[in-house]
């Protein structure tokens, strides 16, 4: 036993694959480790370790994906004319501005993120935006920004000098 060092183990984690003894042995291994005891369905396995077991366990996987996004499609909003409507709305008003707006499908976390809107009284997009600097590994998120705001105003805050937030540009 990997935690007690006493007994002969009987029980293999299926997460960290830990040796353990008994049920006192596997519950003091989860709290010194914070482990939770299931299995990582994505954790990677080399070819040579790849079993028939392994084949199964990304089969159902890959069936239990598919149920889950096939739920999803059900799900009452998806169909809720409400949400169909807003989705019209958006897509037309975008069209009239020449602005080719594409969406997620319904599910999709980046969807449920995502709040770009459309006023009608000042005939003006609100974009939801996502900035991303890859060679610094930074995302910063900025909501209601303005269709008529240029991308040297947006990004000022962040890479100006002598305008931006001094910890914000050393990132």
């Amino acid at each position: 036993c990997e935690t007690c060092s006493k007994e002969e183990a009987k029980y293999r984690c299926p997460r960290c694959m830990k040796y353990s003894c008994s049920l006192l042995c596997v519950k003091k291994h989860k709290l010194a480790l914070s482990c939770n005891g299931v299995r990582d369905k994505t954790a990677f396995v080399s070819v040579n370790e790849f079993t028939d077991l392994n084949l199964l366990s990304d089969y159902r996987f890959l069936e239990d994906v598919g149920r889950t996004a096939d739920a999803a499609a059900r799900h009452c909003i998806v169909h809720s004319p409400a949400t169909k409507r807003l989705l019209y709305f958006l897509r037309n008003k975008a069209r009239g501005c020449n602005i080719e707006l594409k969406t997620l499908p319904v599910g999709f976390t980046k969807r449920r993120e995502n709040s770009t809107t459309f006023n009608s009284m000042e005939n003006k997009f609100y974009w939801h935006l996502k900035l991303i600097f890859p060679h610094c590994h930074a995302e910063y998120t900025l909501k209601g920004v303005p269709d008529d705001k240029t991308l040297a105003d947006i990004l000022k805050p962040y890479i100006d000098p002598v305008e931006s937030d001094p910890v914000v540009c050393q990132r």
